[in-house]
Order: structure tokens, then sequence, then C-alpha cells
């Protein structure tokens, strides 16, 4: 097999939170290019199993060219088709451990034609899976003035949502808004210089339209109701969550459900950290990505 050169943020505490037995059967939900996935790999034994999921094609391209390890199945799924592989693999209800890392990965960022990024010129596409429903250029040609402006709010948490958004519908009369500069180059006229901050003024607008046209708040919500059902006595469930819309999900899920255990019989859970786990000063010091991720796990006791 060959290295892996992109090492995942908080990668070892990822680990030690999963608690890897050696002979156990671990879900990667995010596969990407595979960096949580060798690591667990190198703490399994012959009796050890990981399935790898990822609605990216090319991170499974990725996977199947370069991984021959007999131990790994890789899945091209959305991971909230999670219960279903489960089931379809003979595994529902004895896997060890569910990891999920929810940052958009360095190759998806990094390629101009995958459209995530405005950094250099490129389609503006954003989906995960290219061969699935519409792209952000797509939905912005279509959408009312309305729907953009409550997705940029609701998504984005954009404060300048509503100039933004006229000026997207104002402009696409005359220039239909097909590449990532056209759209950055908007926003940045769209949004006030004196009210500019230290990110660039379309970051908000690119993170929104990201989570849209993935429907990523959607997946993670139904991801989290199967992971409990799918896991054995003892496992976890770790999730890495990189903003706060979908930390606040995955907070309020896990909290609520080991509130919610009335029934003495049912299945039991727990929280092993009160808080959020950081990364470390130094990783956060030498990765900007890192500094915005959150942590947390839940258990399975009974």
């Amino acid at each position: 097999m060959n290295l892996v050169n992109h090492v995942p943020v908080m990668l070892l505490e990822s680990l030690e939170c999963l608690n890897i037995r050696p002979d156990g059967c671990y879900v990667d939900c995010t596969f990407g290019r595979g960096g949580h996935t060798t690591e667990i790999l190198k703490r399994l034994n012959t009796e050890g199993r990981v399935v790898a999921i990822d609605r990216d094609p090319d991170a499974i391209d990725f996977g199947r060219e370069t991984f021959t390890d007999s131990r790994l199945c890789l899945q091209h799924a959305r991971f909230s088709e999670l219960e279903a592989i489960a089931k379809d693999r003979g595994i529902h209800g004895s896997i060890d451990g569910v990891l999920v890392d929810l940052g958009v990965s360095s190759p998806q960022l990094d390629s101009p034609t995958r459209g995530f990024s405005f950094q250099s010129d490129g389609p503006l596409d954003m989906r995960m899976d290219p061969s699935q429903g519409l792209s952000a250029a797509q939905w912005l040609s279509q959408a009312s003035e309305p729907d953009i402006v409550s997705c940029l709010r609701d998504f984005g948490e954009e404060r300048h949502a509503k100039k933004i958004a006229r000026y997207i519908v104002e402009d696409r009369e005359t220039q239909a808004i097909e590449t990532t500069s056209q759209l950055a180059a908007l926003v940045k006229r769209a949004v006030p210089k004196a009210n500019r901050q230290r990110i660039h003024p379309a970051t908000r607008t690119f993170q929104a339209l990201r989570i849209l046209v993935n429907e990523e708040l959607q997946e993670v919500s139904a991801l989290l109701a199967q992971a409990l059902r799918v896991i054995n006595l003892g496992a976890r469930v770790v999730v890495i969550a990189f903003h706060s819309l979908e930390d606040r999900i995955v907070k309020r899920f896990f909290r609520d459900t080991c509130a919610n255990q009335h029934d003495a019989s049912a299945n039991q859970f727990k929280l092993p950290f009160r808080k959020p786990l950081r990364p470390a000063e130094e990783e956060q010091s030498q990765n900007s990505r890192a500094r915005s991720a959150r942590l947390r796990v839940i258990e399975r006791t009974a």
C-alpha cells in the first residue's frame, strides 16, 4: 500500500476515543484519502475489519487504487446509508466503533474542478458526488431570491444575505454565475468593506451553498440515529465537526439520547466526556483547518 500523506485533524484523539479492539469491526464513515482508515487497520489483527464509506467517487477510486488490505471494504455511498450497508454486510449490531470526520477533505478543497474553494478559479459545482443532484451553479440559476437569502442565513450565518442574494439575482439576468471566481467577486462587491472580517467575504456564502447542495445537515442527523442502532455493546460513535451548525446537531443528539433513556430494558448510552475535545495548541498552530474542530463521543453501555 502506498503511503497516505494526508494527516486528518485530531487523528490520535479520534483513535484513542474509539477504544480499538484488535479483532473489532469499525466503520469509517468519511474515508477521504484513508488517513483514519490506515491507522485503524494498523491497530487490528487478522480478524479485524474496516468498512470505509465515502460519497465522493474520487475518494473511492483512490482507495481501490491505493489499498490492497483484505480487511478493508470500501463502499461508495452517502453515510446516511449506514444502516442499510451494515445490514447488507451482516454487521448490523456488531460494529465496535463508528468514526465520522465532517470536514471537507483537502483534495476536494485543493481541486479547482470541484468548485469547493474560491482560492482558484473553477466550475461552481460543490457536489461531493458530481453524479448526483444539482450543482451550486445550477441551484443559483433557478432559486428564488428569498430561498437564496434563507440558504445564506441558515447555513452560512451570513449577515449580508439579503444584499448578496439581490446581487446574485441581478447578475444572473445578464450572465450565468458558473465559476467560483465569479461568485467570489460578486460577494466581495456586495459586502461593504467596513464590515469585512479576517476571513474572505465569500467564505460564508461558499459554506452555505456547499451545505445546501450536499444536504449536509440532513445527512448528519440521519447518520447519528442510525449509528446508535448498528453498534455493539461497549462501542463508541466518534464525531469530529468543524462548524457550529453540525456540532450543534451532534451535541444535542448525544445529549438528548443520554437524557431520554427511561426504559431500563432499552439500550443505554453515556457521554465519556462532558465537553467536546479540542485539537492540541501545536496542531492548531500548524494547521489552520484544525482550529474550529470539535470532537464528541457517545458510548453504548447496555
